[in-house]
């Protein structure tokens, strides 16, 4: 921690200077965030749309769209002719597509806006919907489902099935690359069709950060303006997820080493809320992403070693095994609260499953002591300094608090922190009560010997552990309990998937 507070003191310093001159317009379709001292100039156009607008049979129109306009030729350019301009300038834009927002960033060097400009705006506003650009995209999107997410890593696996699991029969029952059905099923002339319905001039918001000229924001947003077709503001359909009903388990079956474990539940939070500040001490006390510090961290791997590391969550956090901090531009109107326990042998993972929800019920029970409250909150109000390290990361934080319609002068990370540092033991403990349970929870479990597994979930067998090395006599008197903390599991409660059969539909 101390380490932690010193290196703090120079990331506030920097943080402090590099947000001068940050401004919110009156236009309420541009977003600007002036950095004097940063060279480059970030972009990003907004679309309100997403995932969760997929039609029907079609999942994965909303990405492969996304994807077409930022990795496809032009109506004055192939995509080769334009990497080979956007190399000499040392510039690029790329594509971010989740279940509400597709997000189109841009970033180039200041002296060199007038050769990027007209690139960037000629993909969102010009694309040339190619056949070949078509046919390699989706067959990558079809490679992706069929093979890297199944495969590459379970981990991701796990939290994939998780969210379709939780959120199944609702506009976000998919992941945002869709299904491989769906995918299949999409022609070029859907993707047309979605583009003209949602790409139009009614449904975008520009933001542009860094040392750009005075006028370049307007005039991004008049081209995008005069360019585009008109069209409606996309509405945002209900998510609406089954309630749980006791403990349901998807288990994946799959030839794995170890077992990937994830587990959750919709909660009525979404940040801007006031008990939303509350439930991100709570989380960082109870999993913070990657961090040692963490109660989970600290009972399932540092104390027993069956693992690398044990997080909590309540908002989305994608790509979570690549990345330290959380990334802005996948903000949802329906969140989840989300338990990530890393891979543990498999011998270990009654013990383990048992073990996170054990510690859930003890902290939604007791709630958090003070001195652990104050850690916390003296831990998170540097730590979350570090979420937006860049220009570009706190734009897009400043495109999700229009989203989220949080009203922060333009500095959402100053705004967290004013937040967290107002919170109050009984305020954080209340929204743990309020919000946080342990009887009606969804799983996915990606693990081998899936039909051994539902047997000892279902017949409440105990799960004692050996360790290779010994361990404090009070941490095995402790497994004991561990052991055998009671679990109620109905086998018409457990489905076993075969890891081939996911993402199909």
């Amino acid at each position: 921690m101390k380490k932690l507070g010193l290196f703090s003191v120079i990331c506030i310093v920097f943080f402090a200077l590099s947000n001068c001159g940050v401004k919110k317009m009156e236009d309420t379709k541009v977003l600007e965030m002036k950095v004097p001292d940063d060279p480059t100039v970030s972009f990003i156009v907004w679309f309100k749309v997403g995932s969760q607008n997929d039609p029907k049979g079609k999942e994965g129109l909303s990405m492969l769209t996304g994807r077409l306009i930022a990795e496809g030729s032009t109506q004055k350019n192939s995509y080769e002719e334009i990497l080979d301009k956007l190399f000499p300038i040392a510039s690029s834009y790329s594509v971010k597509v989740d279940k509400e927002m597709t997000v189109f960033y841009g970033r180039t060097h200041i002296d060199n806006i007038n050769a990027f400009l007209p690139l960037f705006e000629e993909a969102i506003t010009l694309p040339a919907f190619k056949q070949e650009d078509f046919e390699r995209i989706r067959s990558e999107m079809i490679n992706y489902l069929e093979k890297d997410l199944r495969y590459s890593s379970d981990e991701e696996l796990g939290k994939a099935t998780l969210y379709n699991f939780i959120f199944e029969e609702t506009p976000y029952g998919h992941i945002s690359e869709g299904t491989i059905e769906g995918l299949k099923n999409i022609t070029l002339d859907d993707v047309k069709l979605f583009y003209k319905q949602y790409f139009n001039k009614n449904n975008f918001v520009v933001a542009l950060g860094g040392n750009f000229p005075e006028d370049l924001p307007k005039k991004l947003k008049s081209d995008l303006t005069s360019a585009l077709a008109d069209g409606n503001i996309v509405t945002y359909p209900e998510i609406n997820p089954k309630p749980i009903d006791g403990y349901e388990f998807t288990l994946v079956e799959k030839d794995c080493n170890a077992t990937a474990i994830s587990f959750g539940f919709p909660i009525d939070v979404v940040r801007g809320d006031e008990d939303f500040f509350a439930l991100w001490l709570f989380k960082s006390w109870f999993g913070e992403h990657r961090n040692s510090s963490s109660h989970l961290y600290q009972v399932i791997r540092e104390a027993r070693g069956l693992n690398y590391g044990d997080y909590a969550y309540i908002e989305a956090f994608l790509n979570g095994g690549a990345l330290r901090f959380p990334q802005p531009n996948n903000p949802r109107r329906k969140q989840i609260f989300e338990v990530w326990i890393r891979p543990v042998p498999h011998e270990a993972r009654f013990f383990a499953l048992r073990a996170a929800l054990r510690e859930l019920k003890k902290v939604v029970d007791s709630g958090l002591t003070k001195e652990q409250f104050e850690l916390t909150k003296k831990f998170l109000l540097n730590y979350c300094l570090f979420y937006a390290q860049t220009t570009m990361e706190r734009l897009g934080y400043q495109v999700d608090s229009k989203f989220y319609n949080i009203k922060d002068n333009g500095n959402y990370i100053e705004f967290l922190r004013n937040k967290i540092n107002s919170l109050t033991l009984e305020q954080v403990n209340a929204a743990i009560k309020k919000h946080i349970q342990y009887n009606n929870i969804k799983f996915a479990i990606v693990t081998k010997d899936a039909q051994k597994f539902k047997e000892e979930l279902v017949n409440n067998v105990p799960s004692p552990i050996t360790y290779p090395t010994p361990k404090p006599e009070e941490v095995l008197n402790e497994d004991k309990e561990i052991s055998t903390f009671p679990l109620k599991v109905l086998p018409e409660k457990v489905k076993i998937v075969p890891v081939d059969e996911l993402f199909i539909k």
